[in-house]
This record gives C-alpha cells, sequence and structure tokens, in this order.
C-alpha cells in the first residue's frame, strides 16, 4: 500500500477513534431546580448505581469507575425534578483488563493524588473527597432528554447538560446516561494538558474524560 495512503488511513480511524462523544459545553453554575409539591423523593441505591470514566492519550486509554456516596431524586411519574448526588472521589478504580495490578495500583493512588509529591496533579482526594452534582432543570434537545445540573469538582462549580434516558414508576426510578465528554482542564485537573503546558511534545494526555452515569433509586 502507498506509505502516504496508508498513513492518511491510519490518522482517519485514530481521529474517529478519538472523537468527542456528546461534547459538554460547561456554563456558569444555575439555581438548583426545585421540586414540585407532587414529586416523591427516590433515594440513590448506591451499590446499583456507578460512573463509569474513560481517558486517552497517544499511546493508549485508561478506563475505570467512581461511586456515587448518596444522593437523592427528586420526580413525578413523568420528569425528574430536583435532585443532589455526592461522589466518592475515594474511590477511583481503574478497570482495564489485563493491566499488572502493582501498575493498577500506582495510577489509582496517582488519580487519586496519595502519591507524596503528586498530591495535585489530578484530584486530590485528601482535599476534595467528594464532588457533587446538582440537578438545575431537564430540558430537551432534537428529541432527547437533557439533564442539566452544577458539577462541583476541585471547589470548580460548571454547569453541564448530557443525554439521558429515565425510567420512573411509584416505587423506582432508574437513569441512565449516554457516554458524555468534559474537557477536565475545566475543573483545574490539569496534569499532562497540552492545552496548557506546551513543552509535553507527545507525552500528554487528552484535555477530554469520557462519563456513563448509571442511577438506580427507590422511593423513600
Amino acid at each position: 500500500m502507498n506509505l502516504f495512503l496508508f498513513t492518511g488511513i491510519a490518522a482517519s480511524t485514530i481521529a474517529c477513534k478519538n472523537e468527542a462523544k456528546n461534547k459538554v459545553e460547561p456554563g456558569e453554575a444555575k439555581e438548583a431546580a426545585t421540586p414540585t409539591e407532587e414529586a416523591a423523593t427516590y433515594e440513590i441505591d448506591t451499590t446499583a448505581s456507578t460512573i463509569e470514566w474513560r481517558g486517552t492519550k497517544p499511546t493508549g486509554e485508561h478506563k475505570g469507575t467512581i461511586n456515587i456516596e448518596s444522593g437523592n431524586i427528586m420526580a413525578t411519574q413523568e420528569a425528574i425534578t430536583g435532585g443532589k448526588v455526592t461522589i466518592d472521589m475515594n474511590s477511583i478504580k481503574v478497570t482495564d483488563e489485563g493491566m499488572d495490578e502493582k501498575d493498577r495500583t500506582s495510577l489509582e493512588n496517582h488519580l487519586k493524588g496519595t502519591v507524596e509529591g503528586k498530591e495535585t496533579d489530578f484530584f486530590n482526594v485528601k482535599k476534595y473527597p467528594t464532588a457533587t452534582f446538582e440537578i438545575t432543570g431537564i430540558t430537551e434537545k432534537d428529541g432527547q432528554k437533557m439533564l442539566e445540573g452544577n458539577l462541583t469538582l476541585k471547589d470548580e462549580t460548571k454547569n453541564i447538560q448530557f443525554p439521558i434516558d429515565s425510567d420512573i414508576d411509584e416505587e423506582e426510578l432508574s437513569l441512565e446516561s449516554e457516554t458524555f465528554t468534559i474537557d477536565r482542564t475545566n475543573w483545574k485537573v490539569n496534569y499532562g494538558s497540552k492545552s496548557v503546558f506546551d513543552n509535553l511534545g507527545d507525552n500528554f494526555i487528552s484535555d477530554d474524560m469520557e462519563l456513563t452515569i448509571k442511577v438506580k433509586a427507590k422511593r423513600s
């Protein structure tokens, strides 16, 4: 195969693979949604709920999970009307298949910031043990429900929205987002960012971080 053709195909493949899914455009924090009088409170089942994450760099990718610590969602049987979720940043896990356990633990500790001298590289969980997401509204875009809320991470609060599917009945509520992408530097997670540091060459980590949220809740 012609070298230039091969290079073009390879570059196109990489670009498609790394194309951001449902890229979030963060805005200023908004007032929390006020639940309607008809709304019931659904307590999140933390054992059945999770946040999945994925990060990439030129040489590969890492993925994992973060636990939900607690939270409630207010809803009628027709719509979500409010709620707040607390995220346990100490629970960050790396779930890469085939990864050496020593390397897995090392990466988890680096992400958490529990390695001496590297506390501020990523999430610095000793200083910021939790993150929060507080619902500010539900909108619709191109026929798709969009959940809107304030994401607070490392004391930085930005309003974001992302597509969801939800199912609500008298006893239970389930919610699952489509995979969406945030720019981590908007929350001052700057380590290895080519947009922040100009001397990294190919030794950078993508600013884009993919998230998928899965929540199960029971009426309280």
